[in-house]
């Protein structure tokens, strides 16, 4: 007979459910790595990327003066207000449940993504000149966007599989948020955004592989109908709305492509897209990563 303790010690011996797949998540990490070297390689190295990137910045002042000062100030508050949200309900979680070791290993993602931008951010050469003007200071990735995504991510991981759905999807959605007010305030271009998303991204599946091991006996999820946190449409609207801005990312850079120079506000709206997509994409990704690995296949 199986002992409670060497079910947690291997934490995959639980009735009803699976190993814990180590591939998946080494996947997840590879892709989330991937991502952030082509990101940096096309939005930093060549023209096009870089052309398209400083567009955005250079077209959000038009965003900025539309929304106000006030509505401005108050978006460049939601990077540091996500850190107190996501303490509050992370000490909550933790007390209530008693997850020490995820609140722990959640933290510690969170501190590690902060760390490896910070690290990547002054560890990176200046921008290469490809013929585009620009300003030659390194800003990817974007900090700002690193401190919301990961208070979200911290959240995410900490919650019960039964919530996670619904958290990803509403995390997902204040990261997203983040991101484009610091665009809006002319602080970061896209791809800063984008390249901090993947950072948090990577921390993330290393850190959901190590809490669903940990902690077996709180990560099982009964499936989308139990609980209307893990209903389907939660990943499907992740899906629908990073679908939705993929298409209109790309009509939008395809309208321009004759005559760049003509753009107003295009370029802005197409770095709002790009990250959206991978916003929404990386929330969905995390969403399947996390429930289906502990998914119970029978009642208990």
């Amino acid at each position: 007979m199986i002992t409670h303790a060497a079910r947690s010690h291997y934490g995959s011996r639980i009735p009803g459910r699976a190993p814990i797949p180590t591939a998946p998540f080494i996947i997840a990490m590879a892709v989330a790595l991937a991502g952030l070297a082509a990101t940096f390689v096309f939005f930093i190295k060549s023209t096009a990327g870089q052309y398209v990137d400083e567009s955005a910045l250079v077209e959000a002042a038009v965003a900025r003066r539309r929304i106000g000062a006030q509505a401005s100030q108050v978006l460049d508050s939601l990077p540091a207000t996500s850190v107190v949200i996501a303490v509050i309900v992370v000490l909550f979680v933790t007390l209530a449940r008693r997850r020490w070791k995820a609140a722990g290993i959640a933290l510690a993602a969170m501190a590690g993504a902060n760390l490896t931008t910070q690290l990547i951010k002054f560890g990176l050469p200046d921008r290469p000149d490809v013929g585009v003007t620009t300003l030659v200071l390194n800003s990817l990735p974007s900090g700002h966007s690193t401190i919301a995504a990961s208070a979200a991510a911290a959240v995410f991981l900490v919650v019960s599989p039964r919530w996670r759905p619904a958290t990803a999807f509403v995390g997902g959605s204040y990261a997203v948020v983040a991101g484009v007010a610091t665009l809006i305030n002319q602080w970061h271009r896209p791809s800063d955004v984008m390249a901090a998303f993947f950072i948090v991204a990577l921390w993330t599946s290393l850190a959901g592989l190590v809490i669903l091991r940990t902690g077996p006996e709180w990560n099982v999820w009964p499936g989308a109908h139990a609980h209307w946190a893990s209903r389907r449409w939660w990943s499907v609207a992740c899906f629908l709305i990073a679908l939705a801005a993929g298409i209109l990312t790309a009509l939008i850079l395809r309208s321009v492509a004759a005559d760049p120079s003509a753009s107003t506000t295009s370029f802005f709206l197409a770095g709002v897209g790009q990250i959206v997509v991978v916003g929404y994409g990386l929330a969905l990704a995390g969403t399947v990563l996390l429930t289906f690995p502990v998914r119970r296949r029978s009642s208990r």
